[in-house]
């Protein structure tokens, strides 16, 4: 019979050997991968127009179509939009397309200092008005559905509330209104975002943006890997090694961090805006957010809402989405909490399956 010490260095040796082999062929894994390999944002689409930096695109269609009226997604200018289009399984696009959606994107591109006096006005009022303008002469429509994302959330938000005659429906994910609503929310983790961004002295903001002109992606992107510590100092070792022989996982990882490396740098006049009107002054919910010279009056929005948010959402608190219910005009609202973190309703597989029902079905239903 074997002694404990001995069987506890044989079951030892077991896995050392398991693991050996398993970082071998996982070494093999990665050395086959190229940069190019690590395809997001792949979907096929044509360019329509490009101001400035601003890119809009209109998605090949892949379906026939059920929704008559296009759909233009606005993403933020803290991330990139590839996160809806990240691999064909995952892919908020690709599933929309396969419903029949006409689907159009705006590219902010890669802001630098060129763009460090570009407002949100700019951003609302110049870009997404001339796309909006643009998507309704090449189709002939009258008006638009927008769909928004986070920051891109606010602005589409903005827009119809300043442009109502040109929006058909709105859908928001993820989109913070009320930027205080937290503040008596018991989860704490779910605003700690928002503690951080109120804490800022508005002479730090003034001196950053002053200096460099943006705010640096890298800035950016330090918050967020501190808001989960532990997540981000162990995805690189233990995370990383329970997937590296197994290439679909990995290659899932890969697009996952290409996305997360790929932070553009956010134009500083319009960072301003966000960090100190809305995280710590709260005036878009207070109705005291101007935008060229005109109140974003949130209840000027009289067309359908869809407003999604996240209930495990560590980055925009639920409360702050829901908010908007109570101060738009419209009597067509409709929220939708779902299981899912920020980042996870868009490319957790399971979420696919909701997001790809609820929107299209909803867009259908108001498509007449």
């Amino acid at each position: 019979m074997a002694e404990p010490r001995e069987t506890a260095f044989n079951s030892f040796l077991k896995d050392f050997a398991e693991n050996v082999g398993k970082f071998h062929k996982g070494a093999e894994v990665l050395a086959g991968i190229r940069d190019e390999d690590v395809d997001v944002g792949a979907t096929p689409k044509t360019l329509v127009m490009r101001r400035d930096k601003a890119e809009l695109f209109r998605y090949e269609p892949t379906a026939e179509r059920t929704v008559d009226t296009p759909v233009l997604i606005v993403y933020g200018l803290i991330g990139r939009y590839t996160m809806v289009d990240l691999q064909s399984d995952r892919s908020l696009v690709r599933s929309l397309l396969a419903k029949g959606v006409d689907l159009w994107l705006i590219d902010w591109g890669q802001p630098g200092r060129t763009e460090r006096w570009l407002m949100m006005d700019d951003y609302v009022d110049d870009y997404i008005h001339e796309a909006v303008h643009r998507i309704c002469r090449e189709t002939g429509h009258d008006k638009v559905t927008l769909l928004g994302i986070c920051q891109g959330g606010v602005f589409t938000t903005c827009y119809a509330a300043l442009h109502p005659e040109k929006i058909k429906n709105l859908v928001l994910t993820v989109t913070p209104i009320d930027f205080h609503a937290d503040i008596n929310d018991p989860a704490a983790i779910q605003g700690l975002l928002n503690i951080w961004m109120r804490s800022l002295a508005p002479e730090d903001i003034d001196r950053l943006v002053d200096a460099l002109g943006v705010i640096p992606g890298e800035f950016t992107s330090s918050i967020f890997s501190l808001m989960r510590p532990m997540h981000s100092l162990t995805k690189y070792n233990v995370d990383l090694f329970d997937i590296v022989d197994n290439k679909d996982r990995l290659m899932n990882f890969l697009r996952m961090e290409k996305w997360l490396a790929d932070r553009p740098d956010h134009p500083g006049a319009a960072g301003r805006q966000w960090l100190k009107e809305l995280y710590q002054e709260n005036r878009l919910a207070e109705g005291r957010f101007e935008l060229s010279g005109r109140i974003v009056d949130l209840r000027a929005i009289d067309m359908p809402v869809l407003n999604i948010y996240a209930r495990d959402d560590h980055i925009i608190p639920p409360s702050c989405s829901k908010a908007l219910g109570g101060k738009i005009g419209s009597t067509d609202y409709k929220e939708v909490p779902l299981p899912y973190g920020h980042i996870g309703l868009f490319v957790s597989s399971k979420s696919q399956d909701k997001l790809i029902k609820i929107i299209p079905e909803w867009l259908r239903a108001r498509d007449g």
